[in-house]
């Protein structure tokens, strides 16, 4: 699963691929398809599995945003570990293994994982949607959801 989403955990693109496919070539083909989403400026938090001198000549000079991810042992200081911020990343994953099920989905064909991991992440979505318009403090929480 390869998904974009805003700080609170919003998903804004995804997509699944073949985990024999590049980590970086992935990410390249989602946001070429969905270019329109990121804003010049906007910064893109991502893991080390998403260094390289071209995704990076991409996100800056194609799309005009940001990336910022943990530095490689291999080269200069710029960012640091940011331990803090990948644990917004693995929240969002968390609360969609956890909460929402998705390694249990139950689909047995291509199109029903796709269409199971859909649910999912649309359940997430509208959560993070009425939170907001409730005005509740945490924007991610499904704890008044999960009776």
């Amino acid at each position: 699963l390869y998904l974009l989403t805003t700080a609170e955990g919003m998903p804004v693109s995804w997509c699944l691929a073949n985990p024999k496919l590049g980590e970086r070539e992935v990410m390249t083909a989602l946001l070429e398809r969905d270019h329109h989403l990121v804003r010049a400026g906007q910064v893109i938090l991502a893991d080390k599995g998403f260094a390289g001198k071209e995704f990076e000549a991409f996100i800056t000079e194609r799309l005009e945003g940001h990336l910022v991810r943990p530095d490689r042992k291999d080269e200069p200081t710029r960012h640091g570990r940011l331990a803090r911020c990948r644990q917004w990343i693995e929240a969002v994953f968390d609360t969609l293994k956890g909460q929402l099920s998705l390694e249990q989905h139950g689909g047995r064909t291509p199109a029903g994982v796709f269409a199971r991991t859909g649910q999912r992440l649309l359940a997430l979505a509208a959560a993070i949607w009425h939170n907001w318009t409730t005005g509740a403090e945490a924007k991610r929480s499904l704890i008044a959801y999960d009776h």
